[in-house]
């Protein structure tokens, strides 16, 4: 097995994952009645689009840990929300079976990868090696070096 290391939260999987199905729901929703613009149309683009979002926040939270997991657990609940939006737009006859199915395929993929990545956090969580480090600054001063106005 090789051992592959992200540089970016865009060097994941799950995240180029997340941006292929985001761009699906973009091109279907298109095609959404000119009335759902403000509703449905607005709500499955937005949790779809989400979900990249989340994971991209996580990556930057990994330092911490169950930060880095409530980000990847944000991520798996706008996933679920975007099925929801899926089966609405099924429902109203705006998707056919075929595109339904293919969405939630991704969404699903999404989350199984999410929640293996939120299993294993550890793995990813931790000191940043490329993180900046500040100087060793004093921030106080001793009482010798304080100024009076005497």
């Amino acid at each position: 097995m090789t051992t592959y290391y992200a540089r970016s939260f865009k060097d994941l999987r799950v995240y180029q994952k997340a941006r292929e199905v985001s761009r699906a729901v973009f091109k279907l929703s298109k095609a959404f009645p000119k009335e759902e613009m403000y509703s449905l149309t607005d709500q499955i683009r937005r949790a779809s689009r989400s979900v990249g979002a989340q994971i991209a926040e996580a990556w930057g939270k990994r330092r911490y840990e169950k930060h880095f997991v409530s980000k990847l657990s944000d991520a798996d609940a706008e996933q679920m929300e975007a099925q929801h939006w899926v089966g609405e737009a099924l429902d109203c006859g705006y998707l056919s079976a075929a595109d339904a199915t293919q969405l939630n395929s991704g969404l699903e993929e999404i989350g199984r990868m999410l929640n293996s990545m939120m299993e294993k956090s550890d793995s990813f969580c931790g000191p940043l090696d490329s993180a900046l480090h500040e100087c060793t600054v004093e921030y106080f001063t001793s009482p010798d070096e304080i100024a009076t106005d005497d």
